[in-house]
C-alpha cells in the first residue's frame, strides 16, 4: 500500500508528464520560432530551454512523444519515487536543452524526447539505487538499455540524423543530454535525501 507521500509524490509526477503533453498539445498550432530551442538565442531568451520541448515537427513526431510521455509517467508512479526525484526530473527539462550547446551546428530544437530520456534516467537511477530485489533489477536493465541506445545512436556524431521510421531528422544529442540532466538531477537529489537522512 502506498503511503500518503507516495501517493503525494506519484500525483507530482504524473502531473509534471501531463503539462509536458498539454503543453505541445496547446502549442501545436504556434509558430515553432517563437518557442523553439536556438543555441544563438540562449542567452538572450533563456526560456527556450523550456518551450523547446513543445516544439514538434510533424503530427508523427507530437504523436510519438505524446506516447512516449504516457509510458514515462506510468514508469515513475509504478517505481514510487518520491518527490525530491520528481524535482530532479523538473530541474532536467532545462538542463536537457542547455545540452545542446555543445553541438553548434544544431541550429534548431524541437521535441520532447530528450525531456523524456530524462525522466525514464531519473526513474531508473532511483530504482537502482533506493530498491531491491526484482525493481533493482528493473533500474539495471533500464539504464543498461538507455545506455546501449545512446551508444548506437552516436550521439558525438552529425548533429542530425535521418531514420527511416520517422518523417523528420533526430537530434541524438537530445537523448543524451537528456540522460546525463537526468542522472545528474536524480544522484543530486537522491544524496541530498540521504545527507537530510530522508527515508525512501
Amino acid at each position: 500500500m502506498r503511503s500518503s507521500a507516495e501517493r503525494t509524490a506519484g500525483r507530482a509526477w504524473a502531473a509534471l508528464a501531463a503539462l509536458l503533453a498539454a503543453a505541445s498539445v496547446l502549442t501545436w498550432w504556434a509558430p515553432a520560432s517563437w518557442l523553439d530551442w536556438q543555441p544563438g538565442r540562449a542567452a538572450s531568451e533563456p526560456w527556450r530551454a523550456w518551450t523547446g520541448a513543445f516544439v514538434h515537427w510533424s503530427g508523427q513526431h507530437l504523436g510519438a512523444n505524446l506516447l512516449g510521455t504516457a509510458v514515462v509517467a506510468a514508469l515513475g508512479f509504478s517505481a514510487r519515487v518520491p518527490l525530491r526525484l520528481v524535482l530532479a526530473w523538473a530541474v532536467a527539462w532545462p538542463l536537457t536543452q542547455w545540452g545542446l550547446l555543445l553541438q553548434p551546428a544544431l541550429a534548431h530544437y524541437g521535441g520532447l524526447s530528450g525531456v523524456l530520456h530524462a525522466g525514464v534516467t531519473v526513474a531508473g537511477l532511483w530504482l537502482l539505487v533506493a530498491k531491491r530485489g526484482p525493481r533493482r533489477a528493473i533500474g539495471a536493465a533500464l539504464l543498461g538499455g538507455m545506455l546501449i541506445k545512446l551508444l548506437l545512436e552516436q550521439p558525438w556524431g552529425p548533429a542530425l540524423r535521418y531514420d527511416n521510421d520517422l518523417d523528420i531528422a533526430t537530434a541524438p544529442l537530445a537523448h543524451a543530454t537528456g540522460a546525463a540532466a537526468g542522472w545528474a538531477c536524480a544522484a543530486v537529489a537522491m544524496a541530498w535525501g540521504r545527507q537530510e537522512g530522508i527515508k525512501g
